[in-house]
């Protein structure tokens, strides 16, 4: 059975692009394999979180995804910093770990143009804690966006090294999980080709959103002047909106102003109606769920320390092991 690592940073509430992206992956993954999910608060670190926020995005985080369908009696779901084994292991990849190749990530290179006033360690030996996460539990698939693929080569660099510094076949060389086809691009509502974080422009619809806002967030978005000709090739924002309609409305409901694009008869305004609708119905489950979930602190601490408990046996194991490699022995 393939062992599945995958860590969710705590920045924000999820929205549409998390949820059909992603996660619908991660349910179907926890049914078929060994899968170890966690909530990277270490990562968070390195922009400086004020102390509340942290705990609040940690706790926000949580509940969504088991309102969403994480499912804590199938996967392992914890806290990173509730399991210290990842620090300890963090420590030992970075005693390997080069200067010159960690200058060279390229999110490294990014995050220190854009910040130069905030060029920290963590940022720099981000790679070196990603691979400690991935390691701990001897991972063999990875699923990782287009972004952190450079990230997972480097695991598999430190992994190798590590299995051939100290002449032992260790350590798996993690490959990345592709969904392909099943990963599906949400588009956003400001007409751009993903639906981001922006929620101040009102790109994103979160699924905490009140289904007033839900409403008035699809009605601002971007639309053209409409059809000239039957057929037209529509554009981005058009393309976004009935791409939107696919996901949560009927098939009926999406060949009936498939139909009216096509003769050139649309009425943006009555697709838009639609399209809210039938995100407040698709939506609205999820948010009396998560806010259901909020609310209990005894399921999110019982959730917490079960998961906690389950990485850390898991964590430990390798650890004991790792030390003994190095040559840290009980006397």
């Amino acid at each position: 059975m393939e062992t599945i690592v995958s860590g969710m940073r705590p920045t924000g509430n999820l929205h549409l692009g998390n949820y059909f992206g992603a996660l619908k992956n991660f349910i179907k993954l926890q049914e078929q394999h060994n899968c170890f999910f966690f909530i990277a608060d270490y990562h968070s670190l390195t922009t400086h979180p004020n102390p509340k926020d942290l705990h609040r995005n940690v706790r926000t985080i949580l509940a969504q995804y088991l309102a969403c369908g994480l499912d804590p009696t199938k996967a392992t779901i914890y806290i990173q910093s509730e399991v210290p084994e990842t620090t300890e292991l963090y420590m030992f990849l970075n005693m390997n770990a080069y200067l010159g190749e960690l200058e060279r990530v390229t999110s490294f290179k990014d995050k220190v143009r854009q910040s130069p006033d905030n060029v920290n360690a963590g940022l720099l030996t981000y790679p070196s804690l990603m691979a400690a996460d991935i390691l701990l539990h001897k991972a063999t698939h990875v699923p990782v966006g287009k972004d952190q693929e450079q990230h997972l080569e480097m695991t598999r660099t430190f992994a190798s090294r590590f299995n051939r510094m100290y002449e032992v076949d260790y350590f798996p060389e993690p490959k990345a999980y592709n969904f392909g086809a099943q990963l599906v691009k949400v588009p956003g509502l400001d007409g751009s080709g993903k639906m981001g974080k922006s929620e101040a422009e009102g790109n994103a619809i979160f699924l905490v959103d009140e289904e007033s806002l839900i409403r008035k967030k699809i009605m601002r978005a971007k639309t053209d002047a409409g059809p000239k000709e039957p057929n037209e090739v529509k554009s981005q924002e058009i393309e976004n909106i009935f791409a939107l309609m696919r996901l949560v409305s009927a098939d009926d409901t999406v060949t009936f102003f498939e139909n009216k694009y096509n003769d050139c008869s649309i009425r943006y305004g009555d697709m838009k109606k639609q399209l809210a609708e039938d995100m407040v119905l698709f939506c609205s489950p999820i948010r009396s769920k998560i806010l259901e979930i909020e609310k209990d602190d005894e399921y999110l601490r019982k959730i917490v320390n079960e998961g906690s408990e389950k990485a850390r046996a898991s964590a430990q194991k390798t650890i004991k092991e790792v030390r003994e490699i190095i040559g840290f022995k009980p006397f």
